[in-house]
């Protein structure tokens, strides 16, 4: 059982995933110089999902290509260069942003225009978890500054899963955005982990947050694991990158990445799958939550729709050893799941967003398991 891949996000091998992928390969399969109307017609399906001001989209392969083009745009349009990022953040691996992925480990050095920001977390900030989170934004804001180092950009996941899984309470993002547009720089909502519908909320985990990103990057789930990402952005941001520079991506938007994509968001819409993470999501934490009463290693649980973060602790303190017993506990119960946070401690439960009830109560079942044989 699958409780961890949101790459196959409308579920393994999916038919109509697989058909479209095949026919499409099977007709014409070639890069965006050789202009195609499946291309055009996919970019407008995506946009559509989006706020207006969010008009123009790039493509790319991955994740990683797109955050790197994100922060190509950040530094043209705002004449910086110092990004800010959360603590356990991971933004991708190309040089540029695995130098802001600080949950890549010591051995890769973040760059001496970064900083970081403790995640999210009410038991660090408190009730005020907005005005928490914005406060430490601008400390780092000043600190750059005061290194002569010119902001450019807030980075964040927003469901800040690297760093364990924070969504509540909506909106808390709102005022550290304002912060770092008071600042010069620019917001860069990462939605590779939280997009499509996967918190039942909406179609994208900033919308959680009442407020428009300037530049939004996709990836992972896009195209139910064929290679195809994005960077959504704002008109006016991308201009001055646009006037000076000539983007180009192989295999980026691809007549093949485009069908696959499409059938992707035909599947999300024709199956209810918004609706299957919010209603789904709701009774897979309420089974967690009934478990942590029983059982005192499992610890806060805590999330949106079929992202979820569950603490496993040990007399109260993160124990990223328990975890891994935990994790490999359901490994062999045929049940794969993941740890991450900071700590190490944090069950990350993002199953594929056909998960039903039927499927959560395999997974709480085997659970219960595990955590009683510890």
């Amino acid at each position: 059982l699958d409780t961890y891949n949101n790459v196959a996000c409308v579920g393994h091998c999916h038919p109509r995933v697989v058909e479209a992928m095949a026919r499409q390969a099977a007709a014409f399969a070639s890069h965006t110089r050789y202009l195609h109307e499946g291309i055009l017609d996919y970019a407008e399906r995506l946009l559509a999902t989006f706020p207006a001001e969010l008009g123009h989209v790039m493509f790319t392969c991955t994740g990683s290509e797109a955050n790197d083009l994100a922060l190509r745009i950040a530094r043209e349009h705002t004449g910086g260069t110092g990004v800010i990022v959360t603590e356990n953040a991971y933004h991708g691996v190309t040089a540029d942003v695995a130098a802001l992925s600080p949950s890549l480990g010591a051995d890769v050095p973040l760059g001496p225009h970064v900083r970081t920001v403790p995640a999210p977390d009410a038991a660090r900030y408190g009730a005020d978890v907005a005005a928490g989170f914005a406060a430490a934004v601008q400390v780092a804001i000043d600190d750059l500054l005061r290194h002569g180092v010119r902001p450019a950009a807030l980075v964040v996941d927003t469901i800040f899963s690297s760093d364990g899984v924070f969504a509540d309470p909506e909106g808390f993002l709102a005022p550290a955005v304002t912060a770092i547009r008071a600042a010069g720089g620019i917001f860069i909502a990462d939605e590779v982990q939280p997009g499509f519908a996967r918190t039942g909320a909406a179609m994208w985990g900033f919308q959680r947050h009442g407020l428009v990103p300037d530049m939004v990057s996709l990836g992972k789930p896009m195209g139910n694991g064929y290679p195809v990402a994005a960077l959504v952005v704002r008109p006016g941001v991308v201009a001055a990158f646009g006037a000076k520079a000539r983007y180009f991506n192989t295999f980026g938007g691809n007549a093949v990445a485009a069908a696959t994509a499409s059938a992707v968001l035909d599947v999300i819409e024709d199956e209810g799958l918004l609706d299957n993470a919010r209603d789904t999501g709701a009774y897979l934490v309420g089974g967690l939550r009934d478990l942590a009463s029983r059982h005192d290693c499992l610890g806060t649980v805590r999330g949106a729709g079929l992202f979820i973060g569950a603490d496993i602790v040990r007399d109260g303190a993160a124990d990223a050893a328990l975890a891994l017993r935990v994790v490999n506990g359901l490994r062999a119960a045929k049940v794969l799941i993941s740890a991450t946070g900071k700590a190490g401690n944090v069950l990350k439960i993002r199953p594929p967003l056909v998960f039903t009830r039927e499927h959560a109560d395999i997974f709480l079942g085997r659970m219960a398991g595990v955590l009683s044989a510890l």
